[in-house]
């Protein structure tokens, strides 16, 4: 706003006429009065933005007018004019509020300087003003902006489908939406800014997360982790789980944990799982007529010489008979378990048992037949695993598998000069796995066999295998939440190594 009206008040009427000519030829709009009183009243209709009167009129006077003026509108300027050695007057219509003073008699250029320095303060005061009112709006604008956000965020946090959990940083629950009071089985009103990390979480994974804050801005986000968690009504639940900390100038101020509730993708993993195998199975029966037809042949073959030493009463003839029955007999006993293994889901029990005690019990059960074939067992243990909770028949199935597999390998070899050897070790990895290395140097295998060791019905021993052995080991290695990895090469040898998630036994 630029400050263009000017009331003009003197008792003086050529001193009026004069300072309004000069100042409408600078492009000022001028009011005139020839008193104070009828100053007063042009100032009420007119508001002009600055007034230059004089200090001595009859009747009211120039410090009355400044203060009526003041009363009505403490923001306009007032310029006094002055007599010299009016000092004190000046003094007090400065003390009134008075913007500036010139003296008589009135120069252009004091009175321009004059009015310059009113228009200055009134310019401030309208930037100020409108700085002001901006400043009021934004800061209203940025407060409704933040609770806006404010509220978007909480109304995420109570829609969202994970389960939200913040700590402060005295491991003080702070956020605590429903999802969390669903999964965890607590009501909001008895957690939030009364439970802590050790009330809430089990022990493993509260110390997961202190562990983590520990660890500083070096590991701000806790990569996704799968575990269980015991509610208070008793449920076991299977989560998915990750957690952030927070740092404010350097500081731990909390954290802010994220769990997915894992029990409908698991129900549904079983099944396709379970599906997987029973049409596994189907598409294995036509593989099996063949292998089931080998058998009855073995039978049958058994059964003749049987009735051949009876009719000749011929001892050695039965024996020779019977052991091809009983082989027989065997090889339909694992077929059929190896069936039911594989098309029956089964959890693991885990109990606390030594893995370097049953991988002497498998190599005492493979030793004769091992040694029959001319195939040395060695075996080299690590210590240092003890006692572990684990599925102990899991382990001896599987290594009984593969162990066996191993001495076909090395009986198959078609290079008779090696000395054939297998080499049964335990071992800690790197990624807290206890781990089982069954290693061979027999026949080895070539590409398109690894690529093919775990489809059913698929067998590298002909007619010999049923196909299912490595499958059934796959499986029940997979459902103790295990990896079996392999290493070959044709001629070379084969080592198959079996990983197991470690946990010491109590």
């Amino acid at each position: 706003m630029s400050a263009n009206k000017i009331l003009i008040v003197d008792d003086e009427e050529i001193i009026v006429r004069l300072l309004s000519m000069s100042l409408r030829s600078d492009g000022y709009e001028t009011f005139a009065a020839y008193s104070g009183e009828q100053g007063l009243e042009v100032f009420k209709s007119e508001s002009p933005d600055i007034v230059v009167t004089d200090i001595k009129m009859p009747g009211m006077d120039g410090l009355e007018l400044l203060k009526k003026i003041k009363e009505i509108d403490a923001e306009k300027e007032v310029i006094i004019v002055t007599g010299h050695g009016d000092i004190d007057s000046t003094i007090t219509a400065l003390q009134y509020g008075a913007s500036d003073f010139i003296n008589k008699p009135v120069r252009d250029e004091a009175l321009a300087i004059a009015l310059e320095r009113a228009k200055a303060k009134i310019d401030i005061r309208e930037k100020l003003k409108e700085y002001t009112e901006n400043l009021e709006f934004k800061i209203a604008e940025a407060t409704e902006d933040i609770r806006r956000k404010s509220n978007f965020q909480q109304l995420l946090i109570r829609s969202s489908n994970d389960a939200i959990v913040a700590f402060n940083h005295d491991w003080k629950v702070v956020v605590y939406n429903p999802e969390a009071a669903r999964m965890f089985g607590e009501v909001a009103k008895d957690v939030r800014n009364k439970m802590t990390i050790d009330k809430l979480y089990t022990p493993k994974i509260a110390k997961i997360f202190k562990n983590q804050a520990k660890k500083g801005k070096q590991q701000n986000t806790l990569p996704w982790r799968e575990n269980i968690i015991n509610t208070k009504d008793g449920r076991q639940i299977p989560v998915r789980y990750n957690s952030n900390v927070l740092h404010e100038k350097g500081d731990f101020v909390g954290t802010v944990s994220f769990f997915q509730d894992l029990t409908e993708i698991k129900r549904l993993e079983t099944e396709l799982v379970q599906s997987e195998r029973l049409a596994a199975v189907g598409q294995t029966v036509s593989g099996l007529a063949h292998y089931v037809k080998n058998i009855l042949i073995g039978l049958q073959g058994g059964s003749y010489v049987v009735d051949v030493g009876i009719a000749n009463n011929n001892t050695e003839k039965l024996k020779t008979g019977w052991k091809t029955i009983k082989r027989n007999i065997k090889r339909i006993g694992d077929l059929t378990k190896d069936l039911l293994t594989y098309s029956k889901q089964r959890e693991p029990e885990f109990e606390a048992c030594l893995p370097n005690d049953i991988v002497n019990d498998v190599i005492e059960l493979v030793a004769d037949v091992a040694g029959s074939n001319g195939v040395l067992i060695s075996k080299e243990f690590d210590n240092s695993i003890g006692e572990v909770m684990a599925d102990s028949q899991t382990i001896h199935r599987s290594l009984l598998n593969l162990i066996n597999n191993a001495i076909d390998a090395c009986v198959e070899d078609e290079n008779i000069s090696k000395k054939h050897k297998i080499k049964v070790k335990t071992f800690m990895d790197k990624n807290n796995y206890f781990c089982f290395e069954v290693k061979d140097n027999g026949c080895g295998m070539d590409k398109d066999t690894q690529k093919r060791l775990f489809d059913p019905m698929f067998s590298s021993k002909g007619g010999k295998g049923t196909g299912l052995g490595l499958l059934v080991t796959s499986k029940l290695i997979e459902e103790h939440n295990g990896v079996i990895e392999i290493k070959t090469s044709l001629g070379d040898g084969s080592t198959f190594t079996i990983k197991l998630p470690y946990e010491k036994a109590n």
